[in-house]
């Protein structure tokens, strides 16, 4: 019994077979949650999937109805070994985007996974099937060499979070006390680069709106009217154009943070943005003047211009058009008021001369921006474990550059949350020929192995 035994037993379920076999059968399950035919898969996904999986390792698990759909259900599932132990809350979500078939290379499916190389492709392999499955491996990694875990630890897998997690805040309100625990430890999102361990703190916040102008009922004539008619799409351009610089530097006074501190700026000092060798080449001339990419990815706002549309881009005529529209999006780090964001807006259009263009909030697209401190003393425990396992000194993220329903955990349950990421930059996440990189799968349960060993031995932060 010891903890390189567990890591091994972790390594010997990666390289006989089994996590691929695994992961393929969850795969091959077609969890699309932006597809309302595709119900029934995400409640199979739960009942038939993992809830056998789980209760093999010693989990009670029962199914919870969504409290605000009638669809999106969730697993919960609890192995609690004794009282007085270190507790544990994890999270996973089974859903995936559209699989998207027929964008998929040639030979490729999304329900099926296809190794080439490093590359394994299917849809949910990095996001999020691969990731939890790499978690539970671990777990069971441990309970082999162990025999028991050493801790409690409680698991809520959604099907939800790409439709923007329905539901998740208020189930986690109503089994606040059941859920309740001392870390909360889960993966999604990427590593800092393939090399290099990660564990990240939050997540920035994200919020979509439109902006529109619409001036007239129809179109009319570019020959008889042009220069006596205003162009929506013209004013929208500008107006837009009134919120960044020509490089992307942030013009709303209350959309840039000041949070940068010097902790934040630490962390980040000792992080080099790599996305693998797909990943776009940076445009280092774009964003806040003055800050590194890391600062720039995780330690600043950004604002995206989404999609743009004036009259028929695909079928264009000679007039006018009546009325223009973006979707647009801020993420954002802690200390913008989310409130404020939307109103904020309105304030610049209207001070910069545009009090035609309407900005809508989306109905979905919102997740609040959190941060865990990176001096935590669970943040220096799970930095420990990784480097014990690794030899390398994880790249600590204060938060994510992309968004998370991460608010959930930290603020209602109030747990010190860490997230150890198994996926990397260009894993086409959200995009056809999605892939996990098997040698980020093996290290990811050789790591997870390693930390849930060590949260059931002494000198956790809870336990010390």
């Amino acid at each position: 019994m010891s903890r390189q035994a567990a890591i091994a037993n972790a390594e010997r379920y990666f390289d006989g077979g089994g996590f691929l076999a695994e992961l393929a059968r969850r795969v091959a399950i077609p969890t699309e949650s932006q597809n309302p035919e595709r119900a029934a898969e995400l409640e199979r996904y739960l009942s038939a999937e993992l809830q056998p999986a789980l209760e093999k390792l010693g989990f009670r698990c029962r199914v919870l109805l969504n409290p605000a759909r009638a669809s999106n259900p969730f697993l919960y599932a609890e192995r609690i070994e004794a009282e007085g132990l270190v507790t544990a809350f994890s999270y996973g979500h089974g859903d995936v985007i559209r699989g998207q078939d027929e964008q998929w290379r040639n030979g490729l499916s999304p329900w099926r996974i296809t190794v080439e190389g490093e590359r394994w492709y299917g849809r949910g392999t990095a996001d999020n099937k691969g990731q939890h499955t790499i978690n539970l491996g671990a777990l069971a990694a441990v309970l082999a060499a162990r025999g028991r875990l050493g801790f409690n630890l409680k698991l809520l897998i959604e099907t939800g979070e790409e439709v923007g997690s329905p539901g998740l805040r208020e189930v986690c309100e109503q089994n606040r006390d059941l859920f309740g625990g001392d870390v909360f430890i889960a993966s999604d999102g990427p590593r800092l680069s393939p090399e290099r361990p990660t564990i990240f703190l939050g997540s920035r916040g994200a919020c979509n709106f439109d902006l529109s102008v619409d001036l007239r009922k129809g179109g009319h004539h570019s020959g008889n009217w042009g220069g006596l008619l205003a162009n929506p799409g013209s004013i929208l351009a500008h107006a837009i154009a009134s919120i960044t610089s020509p490089t992307g530097e942030i013009r709303v006074p209350e959309w840039r943070p000041d949070s940068l501190t010097a902790g934040v700026r630490k962390v980040l000092a000792d992080c080099e943005l790599s996305g693998g060798p797909d990943a776009p080449a940076i445009d280092p001339y774009w964003g806040e003047p003055g800050l590194s990419a890391a600062e720039k990815v995780f330690g600043w706002s950004s604002f995206e211009v989404l999609a743009f549309r004036t009259g028929d881009p695909d079928r264009p005529v000679n007039a006018i058009p009546p009325r223009a529209n973006a979707h647009c999006q801020l993420r954002y780090v802690v200390g913008i008021d989310a409130a404020d964001i939307v109103p904020a807006l309105r304030r610049h259009l209207d001070k910069s001369g545009f009090p035609t263009v309407k900005v809508t909030p989306a109905r979905d697209g919102f997740f609040p921006a959190t941060r865990l401190d990176p001096e935590h003393p669970w943040v220096r425990w799970a930095v420990q474990s990784i480097r014990a396992t690794t030899g390398v000194k994880p790249a600590i993220l204060p938060n994510l550059g992309g968004s998370l329903p991460n608010d959930v955990f930290a603020d209602v349950l109030g747990l010190p949350t860490v997230w150890v990421p198994h996926s990397y930059a260009a894993c086409s996440q959200h995009a056809p020929d999605e892939h996990l990189l098997a040698p980020l799968a093996r290290d990811g349960l050789r790591i997870m192995a390693g930390l849930w060993w060590d949260l059931g031995e002494r000198g956790t932060p809870e336990a010390a």
